[in-house]
């Protein structure tokens, strides 16, 4: 069946999180950019790299007639604040962002909720629904395979197009550095994925990336990606084999996305969840702004326990 078929009809607006209330909530490490909406079961949504919370602008609003929709930007990304990471960058580790994550939600009264993320931000979903079963519910990824997988399966062919993976890891400040010199022209080369260009990202998007990618924030992801290939991957390796997602959990990659091109997504998923349904959709590597209608629908379905495909 169609997935775009049988959903309600997508809410277009120009504005940003049309509806949403913005605050911020403190958590133990952080303070968090919030914005919710919505009434319903709870559905945390967490967003990418180099993105905010405004990456889900074109599918919120309609989930937020089912859903409590509770959209975070990361620490260390948009309004959110950055501390620092620490000599290990643990402060960055996905546990670490998923810890606030979890403390949101216990501040807004939500005891279990499903999770959706995209790039980075289903990366922290992941390692949310692996140390905590009994919070998440369900857990949706869009457009990634898990870090273990990739650290343990790198090619020539998704190097040259992630490198930014073990260019962001080097040691403090040369990557930042090298970055700040000209942030808009990094926002742009970054965003513009090979055969999908930027017109998939409303001006009033763009904008906000580019407002948000202060020196601050860069110094915060290199700590991100600093984090990934060591306090991650650690972590993943201690339970790779031992433990995996108990929840329901759909995977969507862009069949034109590095994650499509050079990897199998449903195979490398197999290793981390039992309970999973594999979903490709004609985008790159943005799905939610490229494709809303597919995501929106996709995400319709299985946070209601309907079939996707």
């Amino acid at each position: 069946m169609d997935v775009a078929e049988a959903v309600p009809e997508l809410v277009h607006s120009t504005r940003l999180m049309e509806g949403f209330t913005f605050q911020r909530i403190k958590t133990r490490g952080a303070e968090i950019n919030v914005a919710t909406a919505g009434e319903g079961p709870p559905l945390l949504l967490i967003h990418g790299n180099p993105l905010t919370l405004v990456s889900w602008h074109k599918v919120a609003p309609s989930l937020a007639r089912d859903f409590s929709v509770v959209a975070i930007d990361m620490r260390g990304y948009g309004d959110s604040s950055k501390p620092e990471g620490g000599e290990d960058h643990s402060g960055y580790s996905f546990r670490a962002l998923g810890e606030d994550a979890f403390e949101v939600m216990d501040a807004l009264g939500h005891e279990t909720f499903a999770v959706a993320g995209h790039d980075r931000g289903a990366r922290v979903g992941f390692r949310m629904a692996l140390d905590r079963p009994e919070r998440v519910t369900r857990y949706a990824a869009l457009d990634i395979v898990p870090t273990h997988h990739v650290l343990n399966n790198i090619t020539l062919g998704w190097a040259r197009e992630s490198y930014h993976w073990f260019f962001m890891a080097q040691k403090a400040p040369f990557p930042e550095n090298l970055l700040g010199a000209d942030l808009d022209y990094y926002m742009r080369y970054k965003l513009n994925k090979k055969g999908v260009g930027l017109e998939i990202f409303t001006p009033e998007a763009m904008e906000e990336y580019i407002r948000c990618a202060t020196k601050e924030q860069i110094h915060a992801v290199c700590e991100d990606y600093r984090a990934t290939i060591t306090v991650d991957l650690d972590m993943d390796t201690a339970d790779y084999g031992r433990r995996k997602i108990e929840c329901p959990t759909l995977v969507i990659w862009g069949t034109n996305s590095h994650c499509g091109r050079h990897f199998k997504p449903v195979e490398a998923w197999s290793e981390w969840a039992d309970d999973l349904v594999g979903l490709p959709v004609p985008t790159g590597h943005y799905p939610a702004e490229h494709r809303p209608d597919l995501i929106y629908a996709a995400f319709h379905r299985f946070f209601h326990g309907e079939p996707v495909t």
